[in-house]
């Protein structure tokens, strides 16, 4: 028996071979290293039951890969995990600490339903090529989890997912969506002074809330700090957070560009919301969530697909071109219609999807967000 986590880069071979649960490395042709859905629910034939078990072997996975890349647990910069229920958080953390010691990767943790089954956790992956610049701003105490508040590669930033926490003490700030997200970004924004940047270079966000019933409160709250002109792209969804007092979590990118432009599809007029569809910085493309009306949500995938193919057209840039792609689905169980567009649209050579279960901001189905080299 094949066990999960072994299957290879390519999307066509993910087809032809239609072996499942993949640990998917994607080579990079710059210095970041994508790998995505690792999970750990055997060794050897025998079942992993435990999370502390799960997280162990999973890690162990991510390892093999990276070495694969002539890389290690230490080039990790961005950690995204997904748990199954966020009863086992510590118990993750208990195991996940052992395996970053030394300047940790920035990190999002949130509850999802997962790909497996059988896995209690499932985590993907930035990894950077070359030096990477630890960011620990003075004025916010540093987090008692094992994890970093940003950590820049070259031009680029990368923000651990931030709550509503108090830069002082790192205790939690309680009260409302808008309360704490102007916290979640007066905590972004001592990451970004400490990396000589700003919130006008935040390129691509994505919002992790509670309760989509905070959802216009945290928009209003959210347009305070974010650009009028070119926010950046963004991708919104719910997600039950590690800690219940908290409503929002919010990860991010910053680049210090030398151009940077809002690009818009052919006829799109400017919107309302406090996103953009894409924003250029030359060097990548960072595209905003998109979602699609149709019958079925392989309708819906084709045309969010649609949507974000005329946005990169308008950048002239193709979908040959996508380096990270993530689809987040209201039912996990709906994930092989989606592949099957996506293999379709995106062609052999593109990145196996970080692929979660959560549940949109509206009533669709699928949304997929992606960002682009030149």
């Amino acid at each position: 028996m094949t066990p999960p986590n072994t299957r290879r880069n390519l999307i066509g071979c993910l087809f032809a071979f239609a072996i499942v649960f993949p640990l998917q490395i994607v080579a990079q042709e710059t210095e970041l290293v994508y790998i995505s859905n690792v999970t750990g629910t055997q060794v050897d034939g025998v079942a992993l039951t435990t999370v502390e078990e799960q997280t162990a072997a999973t890690l162990d996975h991510l390892g093999e890969a990276l070495r694969e890349q002539g890389l290690d647990h230490s080039d990790v910069v961005v950690s995204n995990v997904f748990l199954r229920d966020t009863r086992h958080f510590q118990s993750m953390n208990a195991v996940y600490r052992t395996y970053f010691q030394d300047g940790p990767p920035t990190r999002a943790t949130v509850q999802a339903d997962l790909l497996d089954p059988e896995a209690l956790i499932q985590v993907s992956v930035v990894a950077a090529r070359g030096p990477k610049e630890i960011i620990t701003p003075s004025g916010l105490k540093s987090p008692a989890l094992p994890y970093s508040w940003g950590i820049k590669v070259g031009t680029t930033l990368f923000i651990a997912g931030a709550t509503s926490r108090s830069p002082e003490l790192y205790t939690p700030v309680t009260g409302d969506v808008p309360t704490q997200t102007r916290r979640v970004f007066g905590n972004i924004g001592l990451i970004l002074e400490e990396a000589n940047m700003s919130y006008a270079d935040l390129v691509s966000c994505k919002v992790f809330l509670d309760d989509p019933r905070g959802f216009g409160e945290m928009n209003r709250a959210y347009m305070e700090f974010v650009t009028a002109d070119d926010p950046p792209a963004r991708a919104t969804v719910r997600a039950p957070l590690m800690n219940p007092v908290f409503s929002t979590e919010i990860q991010c990118v910053a680049e210090s560009a030398s151009e940077r432009s809002v690009v818009r599809a052919a006829g799109e007029t400017a919107s309302p919301n406090p996103f953009s569809p894409d924003i250029d910085v030359g060097a990548r493309v960072y595209v905003a969530g998109m979602t699609g009306r149709g019958d079925t949500v392989a309708d819906e995938a084709t045309a969010a697909l649609d949507r974000i193919q005329a946005t990169l057209e308008a950048a002239s840039v193709g979908f040959e071109k996508v380096e990270s792609v993530w689809v987040y689905l209201a039912d996990i169980r709906d994930w092989d219609a989606v592949r099957a567009v996506l293999a379709e649209r995106l062609g052999d050579g593109a990145p196996e999807p970080t692929v979660v279960g959560t549940r949109l901001m509206g009533r669709g189905l699928v949304e997929i967000q992606i960002v682009t080299k030149r």
